[in-house]
C-alpha cells in the first residue's frame, strides 16, 4: 500500500496561476543581411551598402536608432556541398538586427522596404506590448489570489480556519519542471480564451503556503 502519511504537517500549500492578455502595440522584427563575394574587401563594401540602404528605410519610417539593434559585420568562407564535391563560393559578409516599431499600420510597407533595400532573411516578425512590467504585475496579483481562494475552499472543506502566510514561492508558469503544479489546477490558469489571435498573454504563478489558525 502507497505510503499517504505527511511526514512533517505545518498546514496547507496551493498553486495558483493567471494570464492577463492584451493588444499588442508593437512589432519586433528580427532580420538579417548576408552578402558572398569573391574577396573579404568586396564583401565587406557589399555589406555596409545594404546596411546603409537599410538605415534609410528605417528613418524613413520614423523608427529611431534607440529601437534598432545590429550586430557587427561578420566575415566568414562560405562553402556550398560535402567532401570533395565541397566548393568555395567566396567570402560572407553577415549582419543581423532586431528592430522595434510601434506603427503596426505601417509594419507591411516596412517589411517591403527593407527587402527591398536589400535584406535577404527575415527570421521572424513577433508582437508585443511596452507595458508587459505592467501587465505581469496583474497577472501575479491575481495567482496570488487564486491560491489563495483555492486553499480557503480546502481549509473550510477539512473544516479547519486558514491561517496567516508562511510562505511564497514565484513560480514559471511556462517551466516543464512545474507539472506537479499543474496537474492541479491554477484558478485561473491558461484557457481557450488566451489563444485567441491578435492578443499577447502574459501569464504568471505562484505557490503559498499557509497555517492553520487555532480554533
Amino acid at each position: 500500500m502507497r505510503d499517504t502519511q505527511i511526514q512533517v504537517p505545518w498546514g496547507v500549500t496551493a498553486y495558483g496561476a493567471a494570464s492577463v492578455k492584451a493588444a499588442p502595440d508593437m512589432a519586433r522584427i528580427r532580420l538579417a543581411v548576408e552578402r558572398i563575394k569573391p574577396s573579404p574587401k568586396e564583401a565587406f563594401e557589399a555589406g555596409q551598402a545594404i546596411v546603409a540602404d537599410l538605415r534609410s528605410v528605417l528613418r524613413r519610417h520614423n523608427i529611431p536608432d534607440a529601437a534598432v539593434s545590429a550586430s557587427r559585420l561578420r566575415l566568414s568562407s562560405a562553402w556550398e556541398g560535402y567532401g570533395k564535391d565541397r566548393e568555395f563560393l567566396g567570402y560572407k559578409c553577415e549582419a543581423t538586427f532586431t528592430i522595434e516599431s510601434r506603427d503596426l499600420d505601417g509594419l507591411q510597407q516596412l517589411l517591403i522596404g527593407v527587402v527591398q533595400a536589400g535584406v535577404n532573411r527575415v527570421d521572424e516578425v513577433d508582437f508585443d506590448v511596452h507595458a508587459k512590467g505592467e501587465l505581469r504585475a496583474q497577472a501575479r496579483r491575481a495567482a496570488v489570489k487564486a491560491a489563495r481562494a483555492k486553499a480557503q475552499l480546502y481549509a473550510e472543506a477539512a473544516g479547519v480556519q486558514l491561517g496567516s502566510v508562511l510562505h511564497i514561492q514565484d513560480v514559471d508558469p511556462e517551466s516543464v519542471g512545474n507539472d506537479p503544479y499543474r496537474s492541479h489546477g491554477g484558478g485561473g490558469a491558461t484557457s481557450e480564451e488566451d489563444l485567441a489571435p491578435g492578443h499577447v498573454v502574459v501569464s504568471a504563478a505562484v505557490v503559498l503556503g499557509f497555517s492553520l489558525a487555532t480554533q
